[in-house]
């Protein structure tokens, strides 16, 4: 998984790109910390080059949820490929986090 963050002050765009799994779930935690540390962020993820993720991804994105609450924030997954979005329908993550 290749994670690349844009700042301009509290607005992020991420772009990911590549599988979430069990062998990059830490990085991909360690490389979201800031975000989840960041005062009232506007986080937007470009999901156009997420290929899976695991259940482990999953966990880190409810986390990543619940801190950008938690500081008064907002989170938007978007470009999701058909796949991915499926698994976050199907858990219920689509209703707890915004996918465009």
């Amino acid at each position: 998984m290749d994670v690349k963050i844009n700042q301009d002050g509290c607005k992020y765009e991420v772009v990911l790109d590549g599988r979430i799994d069990t062998t990059n779930a830490d990085k991909f935690q360690e490389d979201l910390t800031p975000l989840m540390n960041a005062e009232t962020p506007e986080i937007v993820m470009d999901c156009t080059g997420m290929q899976y993720t695991s259940s482990q991804g999953l966990r880190i994105f409810l986390s990543l949820q619940k801190s950008v609450i938690a500081h008064k924030g907002s989170l938007v997954l978007r470009n999701m490929d058909p796949k991915v979005r499926e698994v976050f329908d199907i858990t219920g993550f689509s209703s707890i986090i915004k996918i465009d």
